[in-house]
């Protein structure tokens, strides 16, 4: 919902009523991820909820949605044949949520983006199906709550649970019986998490820096670039940093929190300053910490680390030399190389060509393609 957020905000300020169609679950390979939303009001609609494979369908889902004032989950897939009927030709299968929203039946769309523009943790917890209302949400916040499922101890259970789904930024299907009991499956509950976006650090003042904020930003991450000499770091050589700070990497990066969501990039390439760097980085929770550098800079830089009592599992987390082998030669190329090795991380791809690949496309998070 967040790629439709502003819009679907507006409508609801002006009073209108519209359906939402969100993915709350996916299987095999299905081009968009749970979270993904279109929104229409007449005859007009934003977003996306397959790439265009079954928009049409779902448009017209959403009117009827609106028109009845009832929630629905529709499935689309199916099987390969199916598909073609509907466009979902990749042979996936997406379950989607269709909702008619409004200001009566969602009065809490204006806080949550609020929360969302103010970077403050929030999560929509929607009951998808099984015995209830479908549609019945609860919205979540770190230390407030609003709305009901329908019984106190489902609320209870599911506010558990989103708050850790939260502190993670993670989006998904969670099952309970009809108190909340977490060892049945009568209710299926999707939440839709309003993380902060995870940050990327970048240490070192130069070009190839530049490049890799630049990608950073168009990837979601909220950006940081530090670096000690104040007149390399400085706003206007990297405008697409969210925050430019003039300090020592690693006073600086042992001051802030790092969860496991935040990437480290370090191209300093220069001892003084990755050395120390590495040291803080390397004992943080730090989903990934990379070094830019030669064979030769990184053999040297093990030796210093190794000296300075960093252990050979903490030495085993680093990747370095930063990013896939693509043969990138300028800034930019080697700041794709950067982005396509944490999309790696983020989704366990291969790293190989699709050509020489077989199977699903689409994995879950985490999982190697075959």
């Amino acid at each position: 919902m967040r790629d439709v957020l502003s819009q679907i905000v507006r409508w609801w300020e002006a009073g209108e009523r519209f359906g939402l169609a969100t993915v709350v679950d996916t299987f095999r390979s299905a081009p968009r991820p749970p979270g993904a939303s279109m929104a229409v009001l007449e005859e007009e609609a934003v977003g996306s909820v397959s790439g265009g494979c079954v928009e049409g369908a779902v448009y017209e889902l959403a009117r009827e949605v609106v028109k009845e004032d009832r929630a629905v989950l529709q499935r689309y897939g199916v099987s390969d044949d199916d598909a073609f009927s509907v466009g979902l030709t990749c042979g996936g299968i997406i379950d989607i949520l269709v909702e008619p929203v409004s200001r009566e039946s969602f009065p809490e769309l204006g806080e949550i983006a609020a929360s969302v523009r103010r970077q403050e943790p929030v999560a929509v917890a929607t009951i998808m199906s099984g015995p209830g209302r479908t549609g019945a949400r609860r919205v979540v916040w770190p230390d407030r709550t609003s709305g009901s499922l329908g019984a106190a101890r489902l609320d209870a259970a599911v506010d558990d649970d989103v708050r850790g789904m939260l502190a993670q930024g993670l989006t998904g299907v969670r099952r309970y019986g009809p108190r909340g009991e977490r060892r049945l499956d009568d209710l299926a509950v999707f939440v839709h998490s309003f993380a902060p976006p995870p940050r990327m650090l970048v240490f070192g003042a130069i070009d190839f820096a530049a490049a890799v904020a630049r990608v950073g930003k168009f990837l979601g991450y909220h950006v940081v670039v530090c670096d000690a000499r104040p007149v390399f770091a400085t706003p206007k050589r990297f405008p697409d940093a969210d925050e430019v700070v003039v300090k020592w990497p690693h006073d600086y990066l042992s001051t802030v929190h790092v969860d496991e969501r935040t990437v480290i990039c370090v191209l300093t390439h220069d001892p003084k300053f990755d050395v120390p760097l590495l040291e803080v980085a390397l004992r943080t929770d730090a989903q990934y910490v990379g070094a830019m550098g030669s064979r030769r800079t990184h053999e040297d830089r093990l030796a210093r680390l190794r000296e300075a009592g960093v252990t050979e599992e903490q030495i085993a987390r680093l990747r370095s030399p930063i990013g896939l082998d693509l043969g990138a030669r300028t800034p930019e190329e080697t700041a794709v190389s950067i982005a396509a090795e944490l999309i790696r991380l983020r989704w366990g791809g291969s790293g190989r060509s699709l050509t020489d690949t077989r199977g699903r496309i689409h994995g879950e998070a985490g999982e190697e393609a075959p």
